[in-house]
């Protein structure tokens, strides 16, 4: 195994795939001056003061102090490049259209021509006053699962009432995306009846929908709640087992991507990964979404130049610059980032971590740019407008329209999202340590000298496909779902 890796030609830091000592020797003659834990960074070269740090080969920072060769680079001697809002020109690097493959997966089909990847009937609150009624309802179901009816799930949230403005149409414009997710054969939807985002409201943002498969109840109009629920739940669960996986072909296959806890390792090892996951997806017509858009600061021109017209450059400018503003408004900088879990691991600014963050994005062209709470429309890679905080942004990429969500992770975490949430770890250590987390391993790139990332990549993607045809996530297993709103304002 290598001790370490210079990840990119161009840059002056090295990053320690092992403890290395004070003393040792690299290979290129340098003597370390200190410790360097695994995932953290040291200096090829003397850097100035005020001299830019570069890995990824790109800037993730500015020296505070003269760094000499072999000292550890980090956070005591980084400070973050990012200020104010960026000029940006679209310069679109070519990127070669691949032939398309075939490939398919079993999942269901449904009637508006999306793909499920789990048939489970979906209990949604439009109000937190009812959290407890639909947790109720959830639990004295599950005697109606059986056969094609994979489960039945509810999701609480704090959400729908005493709210204004954006808020009260996020909250809107989410929980009608997850009432219409593909992944729910059916879904009840549970209000309690004097809030602001009720039943009737929420009907609104359906638009089109099977009545037969889509209820609501009222509990303020219900005598014995509990009971009237679990009549409905029966007759939804007579009409999903009905549904069958059949051959579906992964051009209508959507994945979300998203890291958190991340470590000095994610960036070249579970990140790359998933790139290449992506990319091996869209070569057979699916579709890959990226968020956490804090976590594009500083990596946003990578991402910008691969947009495939200027229509979408444009779009990709305002997803970067109203997100800074959105700090801004809220008296916060823009740089607040990486975690203490992520400097423990090797992070040092933002820059660090974005840099890292976008690899998950693979090599495809940007189709399309969209709002927090829009679906996807373009198959192909998306952007989409959501914070880096994994429960928020993860719920978003369900919204949008996911199917599945792959997430990285060099901390590890149990938390779940509406739909499977695959976990990836970024060293060995992790896997082997919660492997009732973590469902693949991608520090095997960074163990093995004969693994390359194509071959990692391509095992990812056999994965994916399983998880696509039925196969349960360690999430899912344990029972895990989460789901969590974007709230930006005044609560009443």
């Amino acid at each position: 195994m290598k001790r370490y890796l210079k990840i990119n030609e161009k840059d002056n830091v090295a990053v320690a795939l092992l403890p290395l000592k004070k003393g040792d020797i690299t290979e290129e003659g340098i003597c370390l001056n200190e410790d360097i834990e695994a995932g953290h960074k040291f200096a090829l070269k003397d850097i100035e003061s005020n001299e830019a740090v570069i890995k990824y080969g790109n800037l993730i920072g500015y020296a505070t102090k003269d760094i000499a060769k072999g000292d550890h680079v980090h956070t005591h001697n980084i400070r973050t490049s990012l200020g104010d809002n960026d000029s940006y020109v679209y310069e679109p690097i070519n990127i070669e259209e691949k032939t398309k493959e075939e490939d398919t997966f079993e999942g269901f089909l449904r009637p508006d021509g999306r793909a499920g990847v789990r048939n489970e009937i979906w209990i949604v609150p439009t109000v937190g006053c009812v959290n407890s009624v639909v947790k109720k309802m959830e639990t004295e179901a599950q005697k109606f699962v059986s056969g094609t009816l994979e489960g039945i799930v509810s999701f609480n949230h704090p959400y729908g009432c005493s709210q204004m403005g954006d808020d009260q149409e996020n909250t809107r414009k989410i929980l009608a995306d997850l009432i219409r997710h593909p992944n729910a054969g059916a879904v009840l939807v549970v209000g309690l009846g004097c809030e602001n985002s009720g039943v009737d409201e929420i009907s609104k943002y359906l638009g089109s929908y099977d009545e037969e498969r889509i209820r609501f109840m009222v509990c303020q109009e219900e005598e014995d709640e509990i009971a009237k629920g679990l009549s409905i739940l029966e007759e939804l669960s007579e009409l999903t087992k009905k549904d069958r996986r059949e051959k579906i072909s992964m051009d209508r296959l959507i994945v979300g991507l998203k890291c958190g806890g991340s470590d000095g390792f994610s960036g070249i090892s579970a990140n790359p990964t998933v790139g290449k996951f992506s990319d091996l997806l869209i070569e057979r017509g699916g579709t890959t979404i990226l968020t956490e858009v804090p976590e594009m600061f500083g990596a946003e021109k990578g991402l910008m130049n691969r947009c495939i017209n200027e229509e979408t450059f444009t779009k990709t400018v305002s997803l970067i610059n109203n997100f800074k503003d959105y700090y801004r408004e809220n008296h916060q900088t823009i740089y607040e980032n990486p975690s203490p879990g992520n400097k423990k691991g090797g992070i040092s600014t933002l820059e660090d971590k974005s840099n890292g963050c976008v690899q998950k994005s693979g090599t495809a062209a940007i189709m399309d740019v969209l709002e927090y709470g829009d679906t996807v429309k373009r198959k192909g890679l998306n952007l989409l407008s959501a914070p880096g905080n994994d429960l928020v942004a993860s719920t978003a990429l369900a919204a949008a329209g996911a199917q599945i969500i792959l997430f990285t992770t060099g901390r590890g975490t149990p938390f779940a999202s509406p739909v499977p949430t695959v976990k990836i770890s970024s060293n060995t250590g992790l896997y082997e340590r919660k492997k009732n987390w973590i469902d693949f391993n991608a520090g095997e790139l960074i163990d093995s000298e004969e693994m390359s990332l194509d071959q990692i990549g391509r095992n990812l993607y056999d994965l994916v496909k399983e998880t696509a045809s039925g196969r349960k996530v360690k999430a899912e297993e344990e029972g895990y779902h989460d789901l969590a709103i974007f709230k930006k304002g005044v609560t009443l």
